[in-house]
């Protein structure tokens, strides 16, 4: 499976749905072979349709992020069917069961958020990289490691600094992802490895459906300078960018896909 020299692949997490499923539709068609991954046994019968129309090259691997033994399965996928992996995007992340004042916040509920937004990608990057993407350069001849530049974006948000007193552990494992990704900048630069994150802002997605009414009332009152919902699209083409190596002396770096919620006003 996947065995031309040059093809690449990727791995996206939490991409049965939202923006993962963009992301993972708009590497098919960079020609990368996309490795799917979600909690559910199945892709959704309607993006399977969607993915075969632009190819061919893709898997789906059931896993839950924030399990531990569901990650060292899928590491062992991975690392053992398929030759090298260029693009790790740790999309994976879910919100809290309720919205609840910050003094009520439930244990369990909040260590949940924690295993899958942050443990999970932290521990399955670390797993990626170890195992593949530094075993490859590793094994492989230097003419065949100058042509590999493996990559890590991860998908954090605003919330990574805005604040939502109803919904801290969203909001720690979200700032825990952007320390994560200066972390393994700096760490993995020495091994060619540049790191990524992505900011999204108001998205329009699942997670924020309950909240619609709120957020158009945001949005039209100027929260945002760009004053519309952002679209999982938006991240995706983002994703596209940082993938095709045109930013290789940069990492480390904070794209906001904000509609410009970062820049303070006054």
């Amino acid at each position: 499976m996947g065995n031309a020299k040059n093809q690449k692949y990727a791995l996206v997490t939490g991409s049965r749905r939202g923006i993962g499923r963009a992301i993972g539709l708009s590497l098919l068609k960079e020609d990368f072979f996309v490795i799917f991954n979600g909690i559910s046994p199945n892709l959704p019968s309607d993006l399977t349709l969607e993915i075969e129309k632009i190819s061919k090259k893709y898997e789906y691997i059931q896993c839950d992020i924030g399990n531990a033994a569901d990650r060292e399965s899928l590491l062992n996928i991975v690392s053992k069917k398929y030759p090298r992996l260029d693009l790790l995007v740790n999309n994976a992340g879910i919100a809290p069961k309720i919205r609840a004042d910050l003094l009520d916040t439930d244990p369990e509920d909040y260590q949940r958020v924690m295993d899958v937004n942050l443990n999970g990608a932290f521990f399955l990057t670390i797993g990626i990289v170890k195992l593949i993407m530094l075993e490859y350069l590793r094994t492989h001849p230097a003419r065949d490691s100058l042509d590999y530049h493996p990559i890590v974006v991860n998908i954090s948000s605003i919330s990574a600094y805005a604040v939502s007193t109803n919904r801290p552990a969203y909001c720690i494992s979200k700032a825990g992802m952007s320390m994560m990704t200066q972390l393994l900048a700096d760490r993995l630069a020495e091994d060619q490895i540049l790191v990524y994150e992505i900011r999204p802002g108001i998205m329009k997605t699942d997670m924020t459906k309950q909240a619609t009414d709120k957020y158009n009332k945001l949005i039209t009152e100027g929260i945002t300078p760009i004053k519309r919902w952002g679209l999982p699209e938006d991240c995706a083409k983002v994703v596209v960018l940082l993938s095709s190596g045109k930013l290789s002396f940069s990492t480390g770096e904070v794209i906001n896909v904000d509609g410009g919620f970062h820049i303070k006003r006054i």
